[in-house]
Parts: structure tokens; C-alpha cells; sequence
């Protein structure tokens, strides 16, 4: 399992990262969700790393 945080605000960004933000659950900075640990997430968490805070758990 991933918990992953949003630490930097999506306004301004590209579509691309906003929507990949919305589809990993995400809507306010501070947010956490828990999401499973597989090659999908992974790389939806690349895309948009330097907004987010990843901890494995």
C-alpha cells in the first residue's frame, strides 16, 4: 500500500497533471489517501511527483 499526500496545489498546472491528481483522489492540498502499490499507480505518481509525498506502508 501507497499513502500518498498532496503537498503542492494544482492550480496552474497542465491538464494533464490536474486531471492525473483528480484521478489518484486527491482535491486539497494536505489531502491523504491509501491507494495499492502496483505499475497504474506508480506511474501516475511519476507523472506528478514533485506535488505529492509518497510513504510506503
Amino acid at each position: 500500500m501507497l499513502r500518498i499526500k498532496l503537498v503542492k496545489s494544482n492550480i496552474g498546472r497542465l491538464e494533464k497533471h490536474r486531471k492525473t491528481v483528480e484521478a489518484l483522489g486527491l482535491k486539497k492540498i494536505g489531502q491523504v489517501v491509501e491507494k495499492k502499490d502496483n505499475p497504474q499507480i506508480r506511474g501516475m505518481i511519476e507523472t506528478v511527483k514533485f506535488m505529492l509525498e509518497v510513504e510506503e506502508i
